[in-house]
């Protein structure tokens, strides 16, 4: 029996572009009476990046080849045993890991192997992948700054130059996320103005908080309640639709839902969570990404209760048994983009290690 394990040290979570590596080791749990008759001979070993198809048949047309596909790396991945690791590429044109109501895109390291005059088994390890347009795709760049010649700094200078791609990426990222500028909206239905509301920007990475502001003082129109939701769009593209017009599957993530009658101003905080798909796009279905507003005002003037000045006794006020209401809703689009991929490893439902006795 050979005993063979796979880790992804770094974590089970990466950036499309960035360079994938899994520690393979193969045992053989022989005891120390064992002799050397027992020992198991390894005959072959290779392994491959997948990124898995699965599309409802309810909600997606497709060709006649079916609703499961397997898409695999275009350069050669073979493992070689002696080196004790797998090192690949993860593919820049393939889409995010997604599980959605239409399609699903799985990602799977798959290793194959075979003991001698035993059957083929296979060893398969899921992992996440996150993809942020403009990551920068390997060879690296000619005009790099060279390294020293030191012969004790090879290891740590490649691990540097292999980190680079990575680097680039997220600080393209943490500059297109950090920019600020307040965006104000007019909140009104058909009697006059609500609300005036303020948000300081409209693209987020996972793991962010989304933060508004509500200003109901400028109003003309007394707001009861409203709610908050962060949603997202998962649409068939045209042409593979099941049923033309077919109606877009909205998700809620996160929702805030707060009274404020009489209430000057107000705010509300939604987290993006981490383990969400950020919005892209392919051939089949698009992600898109947005808050859901809706508000419940009342169609008369609602008096405010009145404190008098230096009053001794305890007043009691009481709402009004029954507000005619008008109920209207609102979406605002947003962007939402990947994050550090160690970030996001911490909450992954994958441990980026698996083991198979062969």
């Amino acid at each position: 029996m050979i005993e063979v394990v796979a880790s992804m040290a770094r974590g089970p979570v990466f950036l499309a572009g960035e360079v994938l590596e899994c520690l393979i080791t193969f045992t053989n749990p022989i005891s120390h009476l064992s002799t050397s008759a027992s020992s198991e001979m390894l005959a072959w070993a290779s392994a491959q990046i997948h990124c898995q198809f699965h599309a409802s048949e309810s909600r997606v047309a497709l060709p006649a080849q079916g609703t499961k596909q397997d898409v695999q790396a275009e350069s050669d991945t073979v493992l070689i045993p002696s080196r004790d690791s797998y090192s690949e590429v993860v593919p820049t044109d393939g889409p995010p890991s997604f599980r959605g109501q239409a399609v699903k895109y799985v990602y799977k390291l798959t290793i194959g192997c075979q003991r001698v005059n035993s059957p083929i088994k296979l060893l398969r390890v899921p992992f996440r992948v996150l993809v942020l347009h403009g990551m920068p795709e390997p060879p690296f760049p000619q005009d790099e700054e060279v390294a020293p010649s030191n012969p004790f700094l090879e290891e740590e200078e490649g691990s540097r130059r292999d980190t680079r791609p990575l680097e680039r990426a997220l600080d393209m990222l943490m500059i297109t996320t950090s920019r600020r500028c307040p965006y104000m909206f007019n909140i009104t239905n058909v009697r006059g103005k609500v609300a005036k509301f303020c948000i300081f920007k409209t693209v987020y990475r996972l793991g962010e908080d989304i933060i508004g502001t509500f200003t109901f003082s400028e109003g003309d129109i007394p707001c009861l309640q409203y709610s908050v939701s962060l949603q997202s769009e998962e649409e068939v593209q045209e042409q593979y639709q099941r049923h033309p017009g077919q109606a877009v599957s909205v998700t809620a993530h996160a929702r805030h839902l707060e009274s404020c009658l009489h209430t000057a101003s107000s705010h509300f905080s939604l987290p993006v969570p981490l383990n969400v798909t950020p919005g892209f796009t392919t051939d089949i279905v698009t992600l898109r990404w947005r808050l859901h507003f809706e508000f419940v005002t009342a169609r008369e003037p609602v008096e405010a209760p009145v404190v008098l000045q230096n009053q001794s006794e305890v007043t009691v006020w009481t709402g009004a048994e029954h507000v005619d209401v008008d109920t209207f809703s609102w979406d605002l689009p947003i962007k939402v983009l990947p994050t550090n991929p160690t970030l996001a490893s911490y909450v992954s439902q994958f441990t980026g290690t698996n083991s198979i006795n062969i």
